[in-house]
Parts: structure tokens; sequence; C-alpha cells
């Protein structure tokens, strides 16, 4: 039986790694005392900065030190957790960045031609930015208000010029922010400046596209979490229309809730005079009017149907559907505007659901019958109150019901006149 004989191993043997293989150690500190020492040299210089910036690219790694790169920048060195600034090394802060510039809005537009240089230069650096921000952001409450508040003018300017996105503000809505009303300051000084530079119809859309629009209240200190306060605060700061923003959200929020609240009462059976109790009470708490309820009450009792995917089935089903709530509808159909209300959408709906086409004469009928909408208000939509949708082909629809109301109208009036003759 042979026996397996072992290879000899060269004692000594140096193993090469290859160059790609090498990782360097991590030295955010060696960069930025790389980066301080080359802004140094510019004095300060804006367009000096931005060349030493463009250049140094080549030989120092943005890509692994890119949020170190923008601490510096704005604040004038490493951020530590809270915001201060790391002392480790011989020169561990330059004065040339955001933090030590003045807070005027031209010195701050100046600064930002620095980082729309940088990052178009190095595109790479885009989502780092964006990730810095999220951090910069929670340490506000470690700055200076004068720091704050050139933070909060730049991120509005980086907001306006689409470097950062609207939804970077909810690092905000943190309980140590908000509760010295710190996060509220902060974006006041923001919405304020963003204003400013690019006018409120673009705030309002920024706030909507950041999610914004319904936690604003959030941002304000618990204790003074009131409307009368909410108004009072965006008022002094001529923010107008943020006040009305806010209005507009609590009432669908309001409404919503309403929708759901229907749904219950009718999937728990209850009487309509229980349901009717329900919803004016809500309505009263949450000032909505009698005109946006009925078409609440309307959006809600066709969304429970399990409609006939025939057209000509479908109407009477919806007739016979409707039926049922007529009281409820009887209920809020108390003024002329919540009447003409309903016919309007009664009729978008027919011609969103184009199976119901055939059917908004019926349902108009089943309304004048059970005293929902009265004679007038179906006369008025029909001259001038109707709205364009589906127009002619409705118009047409009840052509020969509006002709036979306005000949009872006219004997109507002739008997009158009659009997007054006589």
């Amino acid at each position: 039986m042979s026996q397996k004989i072992e290879r000899p191993v060269l004692s000594g043997q140096r193993i090469k790694t290859r160059k790609r293989d090498e990782r360097e150690k991590y030295d955010p500190t060696g960069f930025r005392d790389a980066v301080i020492a080359g802004l140094e040299k510019t004095d300060g210089d804006l367009e000096q900065i931005s060349k030493y910036l463009d250049i140094a690219g080549n030989k120092l790694d943005y890509r692994r030190y890119g949020e170190v790169l923008f601490d510096i920048l704005i604040a004038g060195g490493l951020l530590v957790p809270g915001g201060s600034i790391s002392q480790d090394g011989e020169k561990p802060r330059t004065n040339y960045c955001i933090f030590d510039a003045p807070e005027s809005m031209e010195s701050m537009r100046n600064h930002e031609q620095v980082f729309v240089k940088l990052i178009r230069r190095y595109k790479y650096l885009e989502k780092m930015f964006e990730e810095e921000m999220g951090k910069v952001l929670l340490f506000v409450k470690g700055f200076t208000p004068s720091e704050r508040i050139k933070l909060a003018r730049m991120t509005a300017l980086w907001l306006v010029n689409g470097s950062v996105p609207p939804n970077v503000l909810l690092v905000l809505n943190n309980e140590h922010l908000i509760k010295d009303g710190i996060a509220l300051e902060f974006l006041l000084e923001l919405f304020q400046t963003f204003k400013q530079e690019k006018g409120i119809a673009y705030l309002i859309q920024a706030l909507k596209k950041g999610g914004l629009e319904s936690k604003l209240m959030d941002f304000f200190p618990p204790n003074k979490r009131t409307e009368e306060y909410f108004k009072q605060v965006f008022l002094d700061k001529e923010l107008n229309e943020i006040v009305k923003l806010h209005k507009a959200q609590a009432s669908q929020e309001a409404k919503r809730e309403l929708q759901q609240t229907l749904i219950d009462d009718i999937n728990d059976e209850k009487a309509h005079n229980e349901i009717t109790a329900d919803i004016k009470e809500f309505s009263a708490r949450n000032n909505i009017p009698d005109h946006e309820i009925i078409v609440i009450i309307w959006s809600t009792i066709m969304s429970l149907g399990e409609w006939n995917k025939k057209e000509e089935l479908v109407t009477d089903q919806a007739v016979r559907h409707l039926k049922t709530y007529c009281t409820l509808f009887q209920a809020f159909a108390s003024t002329d505007r919540s009447e003409l209300a309903l016919i309007l959408k009664v009729q978008e709906f027919c011609y969103e659901n184009m199976n119901f086409m055939k059917a908004f004469q019926k349902i108009i009928l089943l309304f004048y019958k059970t005293e929902v909408i009265s004679e007038e208000i179906i006369l008025r939509w029909y001259k001038d109150g109707h709205s364009n949708k589906g127009k002619m082909h409705f118009l047409e629809q009840m052509r020969k019901f509006v002709e036979w109301l306005q000949s009872a109208e006219e004997e109507s009036e002739s008997e009158d006149e009659q009997k007054n003759g006589d």
C-alpha cells in the first residue's frame, strides 16, 4: 500500500495582495485636514473655493467622504452627534463655511452656487447630500440661533433648486426639536425664505410633495397645538396661504372621517334618524355645511352598491338602492345650495360612470317625488346651473320633464290669476 507524500512548502514565501483588494483605513480626520488646508489657501473667496473643490475631487476621495465634505462646507468641520464640531487635530475647523458667512440672502445665494457647481461636477454627491441634510437637520438644536437661521435659509434655497427633496424636512418632526419650539422656528424661517425666492404657490406645492401639508400642526410644541395659535403664528409671518392649506387639509380629514362614520352606521343597520343625528353632531363639531355633507352622503351610498354592468339594468337597480336612503338625503337638502350640489354630483357621477349615463333623469325624478329636490332647483339647474360634463346628453334627458314642470307652473300661475280676478 503506497503512502501519500506531502508536497514541500517554501518557508518565508510572501503572498502578494493585488492593489484592488487593498482597502485603505477609513480616515475622515485626514480627509478633513486636507480639505481645510485647501480652503484656507482660498482666503474665503467663493469663486476660488469652487475651483479648489473642482480640482480636489480628482485627488481626494469624495465618494468615500462626501458627507464629511458637506459637514465642512456647512459647519466648518466634522459634525459629531448633537451638532458640535470634533476638536481632534491641530486645525479642526475652518471659518470658510456657511455657519460663519453673513446672514444676508446675497451671501446665502453665493454659497448656494458653491454647492450647485460641486454637485453638478460630481453627480454621485447628490444622494450623499440628501443623506447629509437628513443628519444635519437632526442636529439643529446644537447650533446657535444665527447658525439655524443660515441653515434654514440655505435649506430653502436647496429645496427651490431641487438639491434636496421637501420630505427631508420630516426629520424635524422629532420630540427634542419640537418641545422647545426649535423645529417650528426653523420651518418658519425656511418658509419665509422659500416664499421670497419662489412664491407661495411653489411653497404649497413643495409641502404637498413632501407630505407635510397634513403634519404642520405636529411641529408645534404639544402645549401650543391649538387652531388659534397656529393661525396667529403663520399670519404674523404673512404666510396666510399655509393657514388656508391647513384648514383645507383638516376639512378633508374630517370629511373622510364623516364618510367612515356613515359607512359604519349603515353597516350597523342604524335607523335613519339615528344616522342623521350622528352626522349633524359631527358636521357641527367640524363646521361642515349641508351642501358638502349631501355630496358625501351620495358618494358613500353609491360606493356601497354592487352595480350591474348592463346599462339597461343598472338604472332600476340604482333607483331601488337610492330609494332606501331618501329620508337621509331629505335631512340635508336643507338649502337651495345643497339641492343644487346634489344634482351636480349626480350629473358628475353619471358622466364618469358610463353605465349610469341613462340613469340621470330617473334618479332626479326619484329625488323630486320624494321631495329631496324642489321643482325650482331643477329648473335652475336646467337653465344655467348645470356643469359641462355630459351637458347636452343630460339636458336632453331632462327636456320633457322640465317642459312638464314649466307647463304645470304656468297652469298654476293661471289658476292663481283667475282666483284673484274672481
